[in-house]
């Protein structure tokens, strides 16, 4: 088990699954974009990214957090790839979010301060995967869980403890939310400026067509464009499913199995009685006798319990042991000894004295064994099921640490091997584009996050029990399509990039135009393309920031514009480009709007704790010294793009 726990930590997959399962607390906070400032690199220890107060933050750490950052995104977006992920920036952000936690931690401990193993045990406890049965922390549970994620209790330890550290260190200031009067009110003003202008829109099908590409002019733009056609890192992944149904065989009780378990449990079928009973609890004896006398002169329980200022609870059809559990053992052998409609008490409890009526008594019979056959059954066929399914996995894992190969214990095991096409990450097949298989997506996540030479992985697949044994078969490394297969394609990119930029020309004509003191009509119309008349705007930046993303990015660009003159701006889908004209821009007053001063108060303070904590991360930063190797990070983002030699 030792080299299977070796063999998993040291696979990508092993610290991510860590993290998805586990659900580290280190990654939320992570998750909260505390970000800090960006130091020149230079003494950065060898496989380190950054030195944080004299600790590093390994390549192997960076690429692994990166990783499961994507497959955090991808549960919500499967077609997200570490491509995007890295186009918009998110290497360099996970770095900052990773430095950041450390250089808190660093931070604290050179103040003196320090994170105790009872607050460390307390968050394990509190993990809501970790509690057993009874819904209680399960230690068992806990190291059967390291086991099978191949972590040990130092790391999630050192994760938590940076965790505790950060929020000691950051509640005060994300605490502080008060915002002035005077501090609101340019805010405020600044929503009710009013912007008055007008926007055109040009699409690109305004623009001539021009004559069809020559092939070198296809050629020539191909290769300006080799990352459009580039199609990334694909995998052809083996893999073979074990699911309940295949140890179902196994997994059927005998007849001995079931009586050997009804047995074990004869009280749970044995008749019983189930009571009623309506309480109320007094914290003095004197003030129970009194409450008791009015019950048996013939006033309720509640009404009773109301005239002396208290409240009487009911506790429908609870067995002896329930009510013991509740009123204690003096309550539970008075009430269950009284017939129905009897006054019970006072009566020592827990926290006082009580006072009982039994409302109603229910003699519920035993259960024989034909009656609750079925219920065992299937008590037992899920235990033992469980359970071959876990011997499985056991066998395979010890065939793993033996070396066996996956076509070897598929052979041995008799299992049934898969082999699909090259995919991407995303488990799309981009030779036959269709949705991805979600069965499939543990399968396939797993193949990613290996190495090629890495041994066969076991991942769950299911709630159900069901692992799969998974093998990455051959390596794609990304590269262009051939142009021979997509020139129709290219073909129409270079025409539609030809429109495109005609249409830019078109544009830019008119905005400057417009902007020599001419209208915005006018501008259009001299232009020589047909295109509908612009139209006027008069919107205030409240009204703008009140569609949120839906906000037209026109007007969003009227309020960075000076009065009297024009811009231009990409239509987001790329159909076009708009033309806006800024006519007269009017200041906003809310000095009398006392209303719109309390919102803006109210959502600054919302804002001003992070910000606070920001500025915080950031003078810890400085505090404890950060080095960045930035030619460490280019090679880690070389290895997640596929770029890195094969």
């Amino acid at each position: 088990m030792l080299n299977s726990f070796r063999r998993f930590v040291r696979s990508r997959a092993g610290a991510v699954v860590a993290f998805v399962v586990l659900g580290l607390i280190a990654l939320a906070f992570a998750a909260t974009d505390i970000t800090g400032l960006t130091p020149g690199g230079g003494g950065v220890a060898r496989n380190d990214v950054a030195e944080v107060g004299g600790q590093g933050i390994g390549a192997a750490e960076l690429r692994q957090v990166a990783q499961s950052e994507v497959e955090a995104v991808r549960t919500r977006q499967p077609t997200f790839d570490v491509q995007q992920y890295l186009a918009a920036g998110g290497l360099d952000q996970t770095l900052e979010r990773l430095i950041g936690s450390l250089a808190l931690f660093r931070f604290g401990e050179e103040q003196g301060m320090a994170v105790s193993k009872r607050s460390i045990d307390g968050e394990i406890a509190s993990i809501p995967a970790l509690r057993g049965p009874t819904g209680q922390f399960d230690q068992t549970l806990y190291e059967s869980l390291l086991r099978e994620r191949g972590l040990t209790d130092a790391q999630i330890r050192q994760d938590i403890a940076r965790d505790l550290m950060a929020r000691r260190l950051l509640a005060p200031t994300q605490g502080a939310s008060q915002v002035s009067q005077q501090l609101a009110l340019p805010y405020a003003a600044l929503l009710l400026e009013r912007r008055q202008g007008q926007i055109g829109f040009i699409p690109n099908s305004a623009a001539p067509a021009g004559p069809a590409p020559t092939p070198a002019e296809v050629q020539a733009f191909y290769q300006r464009n080799i990352p459009r056609y580039t199609v990334p890192e694909r995998r052809v992944v083996r893999y073979a499913v074990v699911t309940p149904g295949q140890v179902a065989a196994r997994a059927q009780p005998t007849d001995a199995e079931i009586q050997q378990a009804y047995n074990a449990d004869r009280a749970r079928y044995a008749p019983t009685e189930r009571r009623t009973i309506t309480q109320v609890v007094v914290a003095d004896q004197a003030g129970a006798n009194a409450l008791a006398a009015r019950v048996r002169g013939g006033t309720s329980v509640a009404d009773a319990a109301r005239a002396a200022g208290l409240a009487a609870t009911t506790q429908e059809e609870l067995d002896r042991n329930a009510y013991v559990g509740i009123a204690g053992q003096a309550a539970a052998q008075a009430a269950f000894s009284a017939q129905e409609g009897a006054v019970i008490g006072p009566v020592r409890g827990p926290i006082g004295f009580i006072v009982a009526r039994v409302d109603d008594v229910v003699q519920v019979p035993g259960r024989t064994l034909e009656q609750v056959r079925s219920e065992i059954v299937a008590a037992l066929t899920q235990r033992k099921t469980a359970d071959a399914l876990a011997e499985t996995q056991q066998a395979i894992d010890d065939a793993l640490n033996d070396n066996a190969t996956f076509d070897e214990i598929v052979t041995d095991r008799r299992l049934q091997p898969t082999t699909t096409p090259p995919l991407l990450a995303s488990g799309i097949n981009p030779e036959a584009p269709a949705q991805p298989d979600p069965a499939l997506g543990p399968v396939v996540q797993t193949a990613f996050q290996v190495e090629a030479d890495d041994p066969p992985q076991l991942v769950p697949t299911g709630a159900d029990g069901g692992f799969a044994l998974v093998d990455v078969g051959q390596v794609v490394p990304a590269a262009p399509r051939p142009l021979a297969q997509i020139r129709d394609q290219v073909a129409r990119d270079l025409v539609a990039d030809r429109a495109r930029q005609a249409t830019r020309r078109i544009a830019a004509q008119v905005v400057a135009a417009a902007g020599r003191g001419g209208t915005l009509a006018q501008a259009l119309s001299a232009s020589g393309v047909n295109v509908p008349a612009p139209r006027p705007v008069d919107v205030t930046r409240a009204q703008v920031a009140a569609r949120a993303r839906g906000a037209e990015p026109g007007q969003v660009l009227l309020f960075s514009m000076a009065p009297g003159t024009a811009k231009l701006l990409q239509a987001p889908d790329g159909s076009g480009y708009y033309v806006v004209k800024l006519d007269r821009s009017v200041p906003g007053d809310a000095r009398a709007n006392a209303g719109l001063v309390r919102d803006v108060r109210a959502d600054l303070g919302r804002q001003i704790g992070r910000e606070y904590a920001e500025q915080f991360v950031r003078a810890a930063r400085a505090a404890v010294g950060v080095e960045i190797d930035r030619d460490a990070v280019t090679r880690v983002r070389s290895d997640l793009a596929g770029n890195n030699a094969q």
